[in-house]
């Protein structure tokens, strides 16, 4: 007879101090009769239950499920919009956190565990499949743990579910030390990764479940979450501990953790390889249009995160809907067909992410010897070799003029060039749209709609191909979003290299990689011939700073920004500068380009870590606060 397990109603599996009601499974057994014996019975019914264990993978990319779009300081919304943006002005709180995952995400590891433990009682299947979707739960308790470590800190390991016959001092469990639960995780991908594909065979039915380079991608991000510094040697942490004593945090450094870091990243690129997956690169069989590299390079960039599926995706989550993203960010594209409700330009970049990208040699704003730092603010007139960035004799501040081709891919500005979306300004380069953004301008402040609240607006996330008809439809294409591409792998091999033993060939052979695609010189090129620290690549501490930023560029606006910020310890400082923007209500350059504070941020030591419910402390008491709430 098969075994019952503890199933919850309010509270997660595991954190109540009594037993509540049961919870009916999705889509798991005929009949709504949510019995674990009809959800084993048969191959068909299993496999509900192995998609019931997908289905609680948070939705990246989506406002109200993902903190990392708007929970820190890369975009920035209209104040009326969402908890996220709460976060992100410091309002977070211990009664119901913003974001909280505490619940969903052990509801989901105990799923996993059902299933782990009732999937060899099917008799209907073969045993290669039977392995292909142990390893695939395997995965996704081990990713489901990785969510909750992020976010939380150490947390309770869920290895099995407990039985009905437990008693309550078993079900109050413990928060488990930060190195177990990163080694658990860890494990947990080991045993999945071998029982997996190295592609999916059929996309059409089969796209989004996990593969072998997933899971090995995941593994080299969770050893590099678990190396760096708000994990490894965390002597801020140093005093929080269980209630018998045990500390939570090892305090002490390892560099062997970036040793093991390095090794997976390598493995994981190695795998991926072999499964075909390279770098994107723009490159049509046929184009009606005349194409300039400028914009070849604009396309490989953005395509690289808006194209399905294509060469660089390690793995894109298919239930996130980014059709409803992109009408949110786009810009009014033109008053004549759209009437401001189809797009919004509700999201946008703040000053300090524009000025965070290089200029078009390749090295950062403030150290190119050849660029005006002083005078970024000065108006400047678009000539005609600015044409495919800039409108030609359009005004604008010179923090627009020689930046690289990420910044004109991934933002649009007053002024600036958009390509795409089926506007025709200049039929020898198809589709050179610009946009307006002064008051009450085509993609301004002051008329009916959202548009931009910093004056600048999100590009990157937006598929050129989407298009404007004159039946005042916006037709959008719809893409997974991605939560790996290889660039993100690449760079964190990089990193992991350069803490394990400083800066090599091989260390810049990948950011190289990346850079390359991105229409840049090399590390050592760029800083010899253009930084005003020319030697800054050569020493750790400054090829550290180079990785850091080529990360925060390169994988800007997917939900990457947040997690590194806090990994790296670095949002105490980056979360304490004000949200800035240009003055949206002026309707001439030199009222327009000055700099307006939106907002003032502040970030504590406690920020580093979502405060766990009230509500599951008081459920547990076996539970210790994270440190400050």
């Amino acid at each position: 007879m098969m075994r019952k397990y503890i199933v919850t109603g309010t509270y997660a599996l595991l954190f109540l101090a009594a037993l509540t009601s049961c919870k009916k499974f999705l889509d798991v057994v005929p009949d709504n009769v949510a019995t674990i014996d009809n959800a084993f019975t048969m191959r068909t019914q299993a496999m509900k239950f192995l998609f019931t264990c997908y289905s609680f993978m948070p939705k990246n990319g989506q406002l109200g499920d993902d903190p990392a779009m708007v929970g820190g300081d890369e975009l920035w919304e209209i104040p009326e919009r969402g908890a996220y943006l709460d976060m992100a002005k410091g309002f977070q709180s211990k009664v119901g956190p913003l974001g909280d995952r505490f619940q969903p995400m052990y509801q989901a590891i105990r799923d996993c565990n059902i299933f782990l433990e009732n999937i060899g009682k099917v008799p209907d299947m073969q045993e290669t499949e039977r392995r292909r979707w142990i390893s695939e739960v395997k995965f996704l308790k081990a990713y489901y743990h990785f969510i909750l470590v992020r976010m939380y800190g150490p947390i309770p390991l869920i290895k099995t579910n407990l039985p009905i016959s437990a008693d309550v001092n078993q079900v109050k469990v413990v928060r488990n030390p930060a190195d177990s639960c990163f080694s658990y995780i860890a494990k947990l991908l080991d045993e999945a990764a071998p029982g997996l594909p190295l592609t999916i065979i059929s996309p059409t039915t089969e796209a989004g479940r996990i593969t072998q380079p997933i899971a090995l991608s995941l593994k080299a991000k969770v050893l590099v979450t678990a190396a760096s510094p708000l994990f490894n040697g965390n002597t801020d942490q140093s005093s929080l501990k269980n209630l018998d004593g045990t500390p939570l945090f090892n305090t002490t450094y390892s560099k062997v953790k970036w040793d093991s870091a390095a090794t997976a990243c390598k493995r994981a690129i190695d795998v991926c390889e072999s499964a075909g997956i390279k770098l994107y690169v723009y490159n049509p069989a046929f184009q009606q249009f005349t194409l300039t590299d400028t914009i070849k390079t604009q396309l490989s960039i953005r395509n690289a995160v808006t194209e399905k599926w294509n060469s660089e995706i390690i793995w894109a989550n298919t239930q996130s809907n980014t059709a409803d993203l992109q009408r949110l960010i786009s810009s009014w594209w033109d008053p004549l067909y759209l009437d401001g409700v189809i797009t919004r330009g509700e999201l946008s970049p703040p000053l300090k992410i524009a000025e965070l990208f290089y200029t078009a040699n390749g090295v950062p704003i403030d150290e190119d010897k050849t660029w005006d730092y002083n005078g970024r603010y000065d108006l400047h007139t678009a000539g005609d070799a600015d044409k495919l960035y800039i409108r030609k004799g359009y005004t604008t501040a010179g923090l627009h003029f020689n930046r690289e081709p990420r910044f004109y891919a991934d933002l649009g500005f007053d002024g600036g060039v958009y390509y795409g979306q089926g506007r025709f300004d200049d039929k020898k380069y198809m589709d050179l749209f610009y946009l307006e953004g002064k008051f009450k301008q085509r993609d301004g402040k002051g008329k009916y709609g959202y548009n931009t609240v910093t004056g600048y607006n999100l590009k990157k996330l937006i598929n050129f191909q989407n298009t404007i008809n004159s039946s005042n439809d916006y037709s959008v294409i719809d893409y997974p979003y991605p939560i790996m591409r290889l660039s993100d792998l690449y760079l964190l091999y990089a990193e992991a290299l350069n803490e394990s033993g400083g800066p090599s060939p091989e260390v810049n052979k990948y950011i190289d990689l990346v850079r390359k695609r991105a229409g840049l010189g090399t590390v050592a090129s760029s800083w010899t011939n253009y930084s005003t620290n020319p030697v800054k690549f050569q020493n750790q501490d400054g090829m550290r700073a180079i990785i850091h930023q080529e990360r925060l560029i390169e994988l800007s606006f997917e939900s990457q920004r947040l997690w590194d910020l806090r990994r790296w310890k670095e949002s105490s400082k980056e979360l304490n500068n004000p949200i800035k923007g240009w003055d949206l209500s002026q309707t001439t350059p030199i009222s327009y380009y000055r700099i307006t504070v939106l907002f003032n941020q502040t970030f504590g030591a406690k920020d580093y870590f979502w405060p766990i419910a009230e509500g599951n402390m008081t459920a547990n008491r076996n539970l210790v606060q994270n440190l400050g709430w």
